[in-house]
């Protein structure tokens, strides 16, 4: 069975709303995103993707489409595209957005950043590794420049490049920064929050692969409980946590317990198709 990392996509709050439109087409534009927002959050990828283009056509049309908005819209449909596996769809999309956000804010603008995470994390999900990883470090420089070294997106710049490296096996490198993750998202978000859950799965994932299985399955348990409370129990990370749960419990030769972990993940699977 695969095992398998917990990346950090970036979904893009909609923030300006341009005045000399009518109230009821800010308030429809407005509440498309906050609709498509709310679908992805709940996994509900295909019902997001005929609302997110219904959200773009507006913001074409109203903000023209080289504005930041477009940019936005462009970057949040092309994030349902990838949890729908149409990585060429999305490519295009992360693309035309990173170049409008370069042009109309800056090359160093936090959404330049959240940009430049997310075509990496495409180019991550399709093993173009040599491509991802300087993506991964601009973003990673950026946001410690302009946000600080303990923020949270640090910290999901550090989670996103520590991925990389464990999906090249290049687990010493992985290692300190999924800790220094971990740390940053613990201190600034709580212990109890999904993405120090993700965090926590991440470094137990890297822990399973190290063979050191007595410290993997405190923190995939602690990750599950989390994200269980925080995004409810059919959440597809919730999938991912017992999917990698299951291959631990193989590896200890607890197979009842294997079987039931991976007998929910697909039961959470399949609700999400």
């Amino acid at each position: 069975m695969k095992h398998h990392f917990i990346s950090c996509f970036i979904l893009l709050l909609i923030i300006t709303v341009n005045n000399q439109f009518l109230f009821s087409e800010k308030d429809e534009y407005l509440s498309l995103n906050e609709k498509v927002i709310s679908l992805y959050q709940q996994g509900k990828y295909q019902e997001a993707i005929p609302i997110a283009k219904r959200a773009l056509s507006i913001a074409e049309k109203r903000f023209g489409p080289g504005h930041t908005e477009t940019a936005t819209v462009l970057d949040n449909l092309a994030l349902c595209y990838i949890r729908q596996g149409r990585y060429d769809e999305a490519e295009l999309l992360y693309k035309r957005a990173l170049k409008i956000y370069e042009k109309a804010l800056d090359p160093d603008h936090p959404y330049t950043a959240s940009s430049l995470n997310n075509l990496a994390e495409l180019y991550r999900s399709q093993g173009r590794y040599d491509e991802a990883e300087p993506l991964y470090k601009r973003a990673l420089e950026i946001r410690e420049k302009l946000l600080g070294p303990a923020h949270p997106d640090t910290a999901m710049s550090l989670n996103n490049l520590a991925g990389l490296y464990y999906e090249q096996s290049r687990l010493d490198e992985a290692e300190p920064l999924f800790k220094r993750a971990l740390k940053i998202y613990e201190k600034a978000l709580g212990p109890d929050h999904p993405d120090t859950a993700t965090s926590l799965s991440n470094l137990a994932l890297l822990y399973k692969s190290q063979g050191k299985y007595a410290d993997a399955e405190p923190l995939y348990k602690r990750a599950l409980k989390i994200t269980e409370k925080a995004l409810g129990p059919d959440h597809p990370n919730v999938a991912i946590t017992l999917e990698n749960m299951s291959v631990l419990y193989e590896k200890l030769n607890r197979n009842a317990e294997a079987e039931q972990c991976l007998k929910r993940a697909q039961e959470i699977r399949s609700k999400q198709k």
